[in-house]
């Protein structure tokens, strides 16, 4: 006789799961363009601070509206508030970017520290919401931890050079992408079961 004590619930009876599911490929996209600007930084270290300030904030926005896409597209049983937090503060930090980019190159080290920080949050609260519905949330928790250490590491440290800014930030877009893309196939594994 099989024990039932610790046993996931049937997929049918997991709509945050089933909603995350159908968007797999938000999460996907999300962590492609993360390796991307990853990859960008190691491929052109010497970019001005000016041009890494124009790239952070193409990420951030396109980041957000991914996450919003997210948030808009789950069913009413999806609890979206955390995927819109993350996407208003992508869009608004975006935003902010490439209006004054002169102030973002002055506050970039806060502006990036206050987003990663947000974004490893929210990312780790859904991923607590996860944890009765999906094996290996440990993937969408680890993408905040990693996110949040980056975002102390730069209030800690704000006279980084910007070179070593620029490497900072390439190994933990590679990393938080990688994540997300992971999270992505786990989810993807998911819709498929269902179908």
């Amino acid at each position: 006789m099989s024990s039932s004590y610790g046993a996931r619930p049937a997929l049918g009876t997991r709509p945050l799961l089933h909603a995350l599911a159908q968007n797999w490929w938000v999460f996907l996209l999300r962590g492609l363009t993360a390796i991307v600007l990853g990859i960008l930084t190691f491929v052109w270290p010497a970019v001005t601070f000016a041009s890494l300030v124009l790239l952070f904030g193409v990420y951030a926005l396109i980041d957000g509206v991914l996450a919003i896409i997210s948030a808009i597209t789950g069913n009413s049983a999806m609890p979206r508030w955390w995927l819109a937090v993350v996407g208003i503060a992508g869009i608004a930090t975006g935003l902010v970017t490439f209006a004054r980019p002169d102030v973002a190159a002055a506050a970039l080290l806060l502006v990036i520290a206050v987003w990663a920080f947000t974004s490893g949050a929210m990312e780790i609260i859904g991923a607590i919401q996860l944890r009765k519905e999906i094996d290996n949330e440990w993937l969408l928790i680890l993408s905040g931890l990693v996110a949040i250490v980056f975002g102390v590491l730069l209030l800690l440290r704000p006279a980084v050079a910007s070179l070593a800014l620029i490497l900072t930030i390439g190994v933990f877009a590679i990393a938080y992408g990688v994540l997300l893309i992971a999270f992505s196939i786990r989810l993807k594994g998911h819709k498929h079961a269902q179908a």
